[in-house]
C-alpha cells in the first residue's frame, strides 16, 4: 500500500511538514510526481472544476503548466485536526500573452490513513499585476 509521510493525525509540526512538501512538488510542475500525493480515486474543486482520480489530476496539471507560464507558488499553514488541513496560498504566474497574475486562495485537505489527500477543495481568485510587483 502507498504512503506518503507524515500521516495523519496532524500535530503543527507534521502539518507543515506536510504543506511543505506540497509547495515543493507543485513548484516542481510536474504532474505524475505531483498526483502520487493523492489516493487514486482523489476528488477536487478547483476554482469551477471538479477533478476526480488521479489520471484527471495529472490531466489537469498538465494544461495548468501549458497556460500558466513561470509558475511560483507559496502556501502557508491556517489550521490543522486530525486527518485535515487547511492552508492560504498565492502564486505567481504569466499568461501565453505575457501578461503577469497573482492568484490568492485557500484549500481544504482531507488525508487518508496512508497520508494520501482523499479531497481537495480549493477556492482562487486571480489578480492582474505588472510583472513589476511580482514578490514571489
Amino acid at each position: 500500500m502507498e504512503k506518503k509521510y507524515p500521516l495523519p493525525p496532524f500535530n503543527k509540526e507534521t502539518a507543515l511538514q506536510k504543506i511543505q512538501g506540497a509547495e515543493d512538488a507543485w513548484n516542481s510542475k510536474d504532474p505524475i510526481k505531483i498526483s502520487k500525493a493523492y489516493t487514486i480515486d482523489t476528488e477536487w474543486r478547483n476554482r469551477n472544476k471538479f477533478i476526480n482520480g488521479r489520471k484527471d489530476v495529472q490531466a489537469f496539471l498538465k494544461d495548468k503548466w501549458e497556460n500558466e507560464l513561470d509558475y511560483k507558488l507559496k502556501k502557508e499553514l491556517w489550521a490543522f485536526q486530525d486527518n485535515r488541513i487547511a492552508v492560504r496560498f498565492e502564486y505567481e504566474y504569466k499568461n501565453k500573452e505575457g501578461q503577469w497574475f497573482r492568484a490568492y486562495g485557500n484549500e481544504n485537505w482531507e488525508f487518508d490513513e496512508n497520508g494520501l489527500m482523499k479531497k481537495r477543495y480549493a477556492s482562487i481568485n486571480d489578480l492582474l499585476i505588472n510583472e513589476s510587483d511580482r514578490k514571489l
